[in-house]
């Protein structure tokens, strides 16, 4: 079986555009992919395309061969826009693989190791009665584990993080205060901290209020990282934006990170995310997976979770708050994973089990976005 064409379709589907890769092979099978650089899908059609020259006419079923030969036979390897379209294409021969071999892709990845995949929500009011009401809600129909949401985070384009630190850390304690001790409780701060910043924080809150902080900092620096943890106790979350196994090296060889946030449609697709599993589990960190696009990427990291041991939860962007993205109920998806409660049954159809309406997929348009360019007060600009 060799693949015969690889198309792209940078579309968008509820309120974000999503690049889907569709790999086709000279036997009919066929498979689903997405890139996870959200924002800059041309960017990452333009790789896909240098990669389509060659990879034409190679056998499919040798994944682990056309990774090496994707990322390796170039001489400037690796950067989040070649990972993002290897990680599409990786994603999709797996998925031609589960079908042509008639079994779901986690029995490609070592097999089920669980019958069910927890997930965290996220609440989306700004801290506040609201944040705390939505919070006490998700508890009460089943999430264990949720995430809340910093002051300032729904800004347009005025960030100054230091206004909106003791807001955040005063109903964070509050929402602590009002769920007990049981529910595990987070906060991600999308990397909009400096050190300092990240570390007061923390300390305006009693010890015990957070049982992890995502990305409080940039990620390119893990010194600074290891510089942050001597202020702080609370559990990193960290390398949702990490593109291959080399980024995640320093924080994991060093013990900086505790639950690692990868990124299938990123890392360089399920053949990086599970070297990166088991180097976790070496050093007893758990995966978190990052899971904010479509369904795809929801099925992929499904079934990735679905075969690794050192498993936390897997983010969902379907709860009762954050129905926002739109795809859930498109008709352009036959077949995608569907929360049952808090958590997601594991599939069991052949290949990722996503099914998609190609005949509405080529009638949506792509639409530019920008991610919003933030300022401080003084004009500078800052982290989005």
């Amino acid at each position: 079986m060799k693949i015969s064409k690889i198309i792209t379709y940078p579309v968008k589907i509820g309120i974000r555009n999503q690049l889907l890769v569709k790999v086709e092979t000279d036997e009919g099978v066929y498979g689903w992919g997405e890139s996870g650089l959200s924002g800059r899908e041309k960017a990452v059609i333009g790789a896909i395309e240098h990669f389509s020259e060659w990879l034409v006419g190679k056998p499919a079923f040798q994944i682990g061969s056309l990774w090496q030969e994707l990322y390796r036979s170039q001489y400037f390897e690796g950067g989040r826009v070649l990972l993002a379209a290897i990680s599409a294409i990786d994603i999709a021969l797996h998925d031609i693989k589960g079908k042509a071999l008639k079994v779901p892709v986690y029995e490609l990845l070592g097999g089920m190791q669980r019958n069910f995949i927890p997930t965290f929500a996220t609440t989306s009011a700004p801290p506040g009665p609201e944040m705390i009401e939505q919070a006490t809600h998700l508890m009460k129909v089943g999430w264990k584990a949720m995430r809340l949401s910093p002051s300032g985070h729904q800004t347009k384009d005025l960030y100054e993080p230091r206004e909106h630190l003791s807001e955040t850390a005063k109903w964070c304690t509050k929402t602590r205060e009002e769920l007990g001790s049981e529910v595990v409780l987070g906060i991600d701060y999308h990397h909009r901290l400096t050190v300092a910043e990240a570390a007061s924080f923390c300390q305006k809150m009693p010890r015990g209020t957070l049982d992890f902080i995502e990305e409080p900092i940039r990620d390119e620096c893990p010194s600074a990282y290891q510089s942050l943890r001597k202020l702080i106790d609370i559990p990193f979350a960290i390398g949702e934006e990490f593109a291959s196994k080399w980024q995640f090296q320093p924080y994991i060889e060093n013990d900086i990170l505790q639950f690692a946030r990868i990124d299938v449609c990123n890392v360089g697709g399920l053949t990086e995310a599970m070297k990166v599993a088991g180097w976790c589990e070496s050093h007893y960190v758990d995966m978190m997976p990052h899971n904010p696009l479509g369904p795809i990427c929801t099925a992929a990291s499904l079934h990735f979770a679905a075969a690794v041991s050192n498993f936390a939860w897997l983010e969902t962007r379907a709860s009762d708050f954050e129905k926002h993205l739109g795809f859930e109920d498109s008709e352009i998806f036959l077949d995608q994973p569907k929360l049952k409660g808090s958590v997601l049954p594991v599939e069991t159809k052949p290949g990722l089990g996503i099914t998609i309406d190609e005949t509405l997929l080529k009638r949506q348009k792509f639409e530019f976005w920008e991610a919003p360019h933030l300022r401080r007060r003084d004009g500078s600009i800052t982290n989005w």
